[in-house]
């Protein structure tokens, strides 16, 4: 456990404790490359699994440094962190999901209306606690640092303060699930925020039993998650080329595709130049679940050393 003295020299601006740090040099090491790729292929947007247990606030506390060191344009940190605890209120909000919800409705296709019925879209109720994420618009009015010809900017940074929330708690075992469809108006009155300040993210935060293996839109055939190379241009918009670069994309789809065994086995994992950590004998690889496997694979590629990331 971080110590006090530590803490009040991470809020005064000095050095990181050293387990928290990444070596000196140009990039992390192995091991921990692996768990930075790891924690983004097999994040998800979690609206079922929640346990009824609660979250330890020293948890709480690393995600939300987590997103105060998200990157901001012009240094402004837009971001505020609404933690909303109470059963009753959280109850009020789910009306809101399900007044939205309602309204949403009749602008899904006909065809699958039925289908739109039945996804879970929220944990409201069910999970730990949630958070809502605010930016303050005002928050760098006198500063124009990015914001002179893009002024949406304050937005898109706190939605990398979400972003950094949402692998940190991967990382720690904690889901997270991003409610968008609430009305934005009828959710600033229910938690009292100004008019100036925009929500940005309603998130559901708790401990869970599993995380799935694929995203829930993808499992129920809302979706399919779209091929890289076809979303690759070169120097313009729609241009041709990068060839090599495409290539490299399919050749990892080959890589975690040769890891997979067609009868669904769990087979290991080949990882040249170390032993794997310990928690990765626990993964699971087959022909459904790409997204543990492409986080652990290494590329025979190069130095042998950088983790084949796979897109499905």
């Amino acid at each position: 456990m971080v110590r006090r003295t530590t803490l009040i020299a991470i809020a005064r601006g000095r050095a990181m404790p050293e387990h928290m740090t990444a070596p000196v040099g140009d990039g992390f090491d192995q091991m921990a490359r692996d768990a930075v790729y790891r924690a983004m292929f097999t994040r998800r947007d979690v609206r079922s699994h929640f346990l009824p247990d609660a979250l330890d606030d020293a948890v709480l506390a690393r995600l939300l440094l987590a997103a105060h060191h998200a990157p901001s344009v012009g240094f402004m940190q837009p971001w505020n962190f609404i933690v909303i605890r109470n059963a009753a209120r959280r109850a009020e909000v789910r009306d809101l999901f399900l007044a939205a919800r309602e309204q949403e409705l009749p602008e899904i296709d006909v065809e699958r209306r039925a289908l739109y019925r039945k996804l879970k879209l929220e944990g409201i109720c069910e999970s730990a606690l949630n958070i809502c994420i605010t930016c303050d618009r005002e928050r760098s009015k006198n500063s124009p640092l990015g914001r002179w010809h893009n002024p949406e900017m304050d937005l898109y940074s706190t939605v990398c303060a979400v972003q950094n929330f949402w692998l940190a708690a991967r990382a720690e075992g904690v889901g997270v699930g991003w409610v968008s469809i609430i009305e934005p108006q009828a959710l600033k009155s229910l938690l009292a925020i100004p008019e100036h300040v925009t929500p940005i993210a309603y998130l559901c935060v708790g401990r869970v039993s599993e995380f799935a293996p694929k995203p829930d839109l993808e499992t129920h055939g809302w979706g399919r998650r779209l091929p890289l190379p076809e979303l690759i241009m070169s120097e313009t918009f729609c241009g041709q080329g990068e060839a090599p670069l495409k290539s490299a994309v399919a050749r990892l789809n080959t890589v975690a595709a040769a890891q997979a065994n067609p009868a669904d086995q769990c087979v290991a994992p080949a990882v040249p130049q170390r032993e794997p950590p310990k928690e990765a004998s626990a993964l699971s690889f087959n022909s459904r679940n790409f997204d543990d496997a492409s986080a652990s694979l290494i590329s025979q590629a190069g130095s042998g050393t950088w983790p084949a990331m796979v897109l499905k």
